[in-house]
C-alpha cells in the first residue's frame, strides 16, 4: 500500500475550499485494519493512516451513530504471490470493470503477482490519464510504481510507452488545479442553495460535491456528503439514491457492515419493486459481498442465487461483474449447502444458470460435486486456485472455502458405505493415506462422519446403529407417550364429573341474559365466594379419589 500524504504535502480539506486528495483512500481491501467508527474527518487536512479504512458521517448525530454502532474488525491476511495465474487472461478480465474497482483490481494483480505487475500498472495508468482523472495523487503513485517495475522486470516493460513512463507533471499540475477550482465552485452553490433553503437544490448540491470528492479519491469526503442529502430526500427515489452513493463508497472502504446498514434502509424503502435501474439485484449483490466479506458464507450464497438474471444484460460493472457473481455463489454454495439445497437453489436455478453460463468450469464444479465426481471437481478446483488468488474480494476466503467444500466432499463419499477403502478413497482425493487419516480423525472428531478407522488395515468402518435397540426406545417413547394422554383424559372426565368445567354462553346474542356462573339467587354479583369454595371442596374430593385409586391399583 503506498503511504498517504502526509500534512505538509496534502493539499487543503474541502470543508476550506480546496481538496484532500489521498493516493489509496478508495483502498478498503487487503492486510490491513478495517475501522468502521474511528473515522478520521479531512476537515482539519490531516490524512487517515492505511491501516484504517476512513468513512466519517456528515452531521453530528450521523458520525455518533456510526460511532455506536460500527464495530472494529482486524483481519491479519497472509498475501501470497502468484508466480503465474493458469487462466487469467488480463484484458478480458478487466473489461469487466469499470471506474474505481477497475483501477482497484489492477493494483491489487499488481501487487501479488510479479508475472504481470508491468502489464497491470501499464492498463491502470492508461485508464487514469484516458480519462482524464482527477485522483491526481493516485496516478501519480501508480506511474512511480510503474517505472519501478520496469526497471525491475527489464525486457518486460518494453511494451510500455514514453508517454506512460515520463510522468507529464503540467497535465497533473492543470488537473490538480481543476480539481480544485470545481470544488470551490460546488461549494459556493451549495452556500448559496443553503441560504435560500431550497431542500431540493440542497440535496442535489450534496450529490453533486460527493460526486466531485469520489472522482478526487476523497472517499471520507464523498461519505460526508453523500450522508449530509439524508435530510433533504423527499421521495423514495432520492433515498434510494443515497443508499446507493454510500454503498459504493462503503464497499470501497471496506467497511462492509455499513454496507448493510444501508442495504436493509433501501430495500424497506416503498417503490424499490417499481425501480427501472434494478436497484434490488444490486442491492442483493452488495449484500452478497458484505455476507463474503464477514465470513458467512451461507447467507452470502443466498444472496447471490437470489439476485435473478438481471444483471447479465445490465451489469454492476463498478462493484461487481456477473462473473464474479458465478464465481462467488457458486463456491459459497458449494461450501455451505446440502446435497438437496445444492439441487434445488443451484443447479435447477434458471435465473443463475445463465451467471454460470459466463463460467463453465463452475458449473462443471458444482455439477460434479453432485455427481459425485470428486476428481473432477479437485482438478477444477486446483487449476482455477492461482485464478482466485488474484481476486480483490476472494483471495482471503479461498482457502477456507477450499477446506469446507473438500471436507463435505470426504462426508458425502463416505455416507453410502459400511467399509471404505482408504488407498482407494485417497486415490480419489488425490492424496497420501496418512493425509487422509488426519483429514477422516477431523471429521470424526467434529461428528460430521460416524465411523472408525483400521489403521492396520486401512479401511473406514461405518458405525453401524443397533435396529433392535432403536425399536426398544421407539416402544419406550410410544408407551410414555400413551400414558399420559390416558391420564389426561381422565384428570378432564372426572373434572367434568364433580362440576369443574365452566360453560361458555350458548351464543353472542343475548348474552347478558345467558347464565353467568357467578349469578346466584338471579343477583348478579353476589355468591361467588360461595362458589369458589364448593369447587375448592370438589377439587379437594377429585385429588383425594385419584389418590385412592393410584394407590389401589
Amino acid at each position: 500500500m503506498d503511504p498517504r500524504l502526509s500534512p505538509d504535502q496534502s493539499i487543503l480539506s474541502p470543508d476550506s475550499g480546496m481538496m484532500d486528495i489521498s493516493p489509496d483512500g478508495n483502498e478498503g481491501y487487503g492486510d490491513r485494519e478495517m475501522t468502521g467508527s474511528n473515522l478520521e474527518s479531512s476537515t482539519g487536512g490531516t490524512p487517515s493512516s492505511t491501516s484504517n479504512a476512513t468513512m466519517t458521517a456528515a452531521s453530528t448525530h450521523d458520525a455518533a451513530g456510526l460511532d455506536s454502532t460500527a464495530s472494529k474488525r482486524k483481519r491479519f491476511v497472509k498475501v501470497v504471490e502468484v508466480d503465474a495465474p493458469n487462466n487469467l487472461d488480463l484484458d478480458t478480465y478487466i473489461a469487466n470493470y469499470k471506474g474505481h474497482t477497475k483501477i482497484n483490481r489492477l493494483e491489487f494483480i499488481a501487487d501479488r503477482c510479479p508475472s504481470l505487475q508491468v502489464e497491470a500498472l501499464r492498463m491502470a495508468v492508461a485508464e487514469m490519464k484516458n480519462n482524464q482523472t482527477l485522483n491526481v495523487q493516485r496516478y501519480v503513485n501508480l506511474a512511480k510504481k510503474l517505472q519501478d517495475a520496469v526497471k525491475l522486470h527489464g525486457q518486460s516493460g518494453a511494451n510500455v510507452g514514453n508517454d506512460l513512463l515520463a510522468m507529464d507533471k503540467a497535465w497533473v499540475d492543470n488537473q490538480a488545479q481543476r480539481a480544485k477550482q470545481y470544488a470551490d465552485q460546488l461549494e459556493a452553490e451549495l452556500k448559496n442553495y443553503k441560504r435560500n433553503a431550497i431542500k431540493e437544490s440542497i440535496r442535489m448540491g450534496n450529490t453533486d460535491l460527493g460526486n466531485h470528492y469520489y472522482e478526487c479519491g476523497d472517499l471520507t469526503g464523498a461519505h460526508r456528503s453523500y450522508s449530509r442529502t439524508r435530510d433533504y430526500c423527499t421521495t423514495p427515489k432520492h433515498i434510494l439514491d443515497l443508499c446507493m452513493n454510500v454503498i459504493k463508497v462503503s464497499i470501497e472502504l471496506g467497511n462492509f457492515p455499513h454496507v448493510l446498514t444501508y442495504v436493509v434502509k433501501a430495500e424497506s424503502t416503498p417503490g424499490l419493486a417499481d425501480d427501472k435501474e434494478f436497484t434490488k439485484a444490486k442491492l442483493k449483490a452488495a449484500s452478497g459481498l458484505s455476507n463474503l466479506d464477514l465470513s458467512k458464507y451461507y447467507t452470502a450464497a443466498r444472496d447471490f442465487l437470489s439476485i435473478g438474471e438481471e444483471l447479465v444484460a445490465h451489469p454492476y460493472s463498478d462493484v461487481i461483474s456477473p462473473n464474479d457473481i458465478a464465481v462467488y455463489g457458486g463456491l459459497c454454495a458449494l461450501a455451505t449447502f446440502p446435497r438437496t439445497e445444492l439441487k434445488t437453489r443451484v443447479i435447477d436455478n434458471v435465473g443463475f444458470r445463465q451467471y454460470l453460463d459466463l463460467e463453465p468450469h463452475i458449473r462443471d464444479l458444482i455439477q460434479g460435486f453432485y455427481n459425485s465426481n470428486y476428481t473432477v471437481c479437485l482438478e477444477i478446483m486446483d487449476k482455477w486456485r492461482n485464478d482466485y488468488l488474484l481476486d480483490i474480494h476472494l483471495h482471503s476466503h479461498i482457502e477456507t472455502l477450499y477446506t469446507n467444500i473438500r471436507r463435505k466432499a470426504l462426508v458425502q463419499f463416505a455416507s453410502p458405505f459400511l467399509t471404505v477403502d482408504l488407498t482407494k478413497m485417497a486415490r480419489s482425493f488425490a492424496t497420501s493415506v496418512p493425509v487422509l487419516e488426519q483429514e477422516l480423525v477431523s471429521l470424526i472428531v467434529a461428528g460430521q462422519i460416524e465411523a472408525r478407522i483400521d489403521s492396520q488395515q486401512k479401511i473406514l468402518w461405518a458405525k453401524q446403529a443397533n435396529k433392535r435397540s432403536n425399536i426398544f426406545e421407539k416402544t419406550k417413547a410410544m408407551g410414555e407417550e400413551y400414558e399420559r394422554e390416558s391420564k389426561g383424559l381422565v384428570l378432564r372426565i372426572q373434572m367434568m364429573n364433580h362440576g369443574l368445567v365452566v360453560k361458555g354462553p350458548a351464543s353472542e346474542k343475548g348474552a347478558d341474559d345467558a347464565e353467568n356462573p357467578f349469578q346466584v339467587g338471579g343477583r348478579r354479583g353476589h355468591g361467588a365466594r360461595e362458589i369458589f369454595s364448593d369447587a375448592r371442596s370438589n377439587m379437594t374430593n377429585l385429588f383425594s379419589n385419584i389418590s385412592r385409586g393410584d394407590r389401589f391399583r
